[in-house]
């Protein structure tokens, strides 16, 4: 079963692209507000940022201009477009609903080289 599956990371020169997908079940995603959440090493999990199921986004300051998250309602599915990546988007990226989390993922691994 799905529960929360991503994909789409890997290495990227400084400067690059990545797009990131997340199929997610339905009883998770239904109406939720979904977010793309990252853990460095040795540091806490972030929210990155966060979408309403009507298209409402919010960003935090450090990706602002960079990320786009968006989500494909028929399809239960988020995704995190990142340009202009920096060695300090180096980290495991999880999605997940923003209120009362479902358990984790295995995330997907974003290595920017500088």
């Amino acid at each position: 079963q799905v529960q929360l599956v991503e994909s789409g990371g890997g290495l990227v020169q400084a400067g690059g692209s990545l797009s990131l997908s997340c199929a997610v079940s339905a009883s998770i995603f239904s109406r939720n507000v979904m977010g793309w959440y990252r853990q460095a090493p040795g540091k806490q999990r972030e929210l990155v940022a966060s979408i309403t199921s009507g298209g409402n986004t919010n960003y935090r300051d450090s990706v602002k201009g960079r990320f786009t998250i968006s989500r494909d309602n028929a399809k239960n599915m988020v995704f995190l477009q990142m340009n202009a990546l920096k060695s300090e988007d180096t980290a495991v990226y999880y999605c997940n609903r923003v209120s009362g989390t479902a358990s984790w993922g295995q995330g997907t691994q974003v290595t920017v080289s500088s």
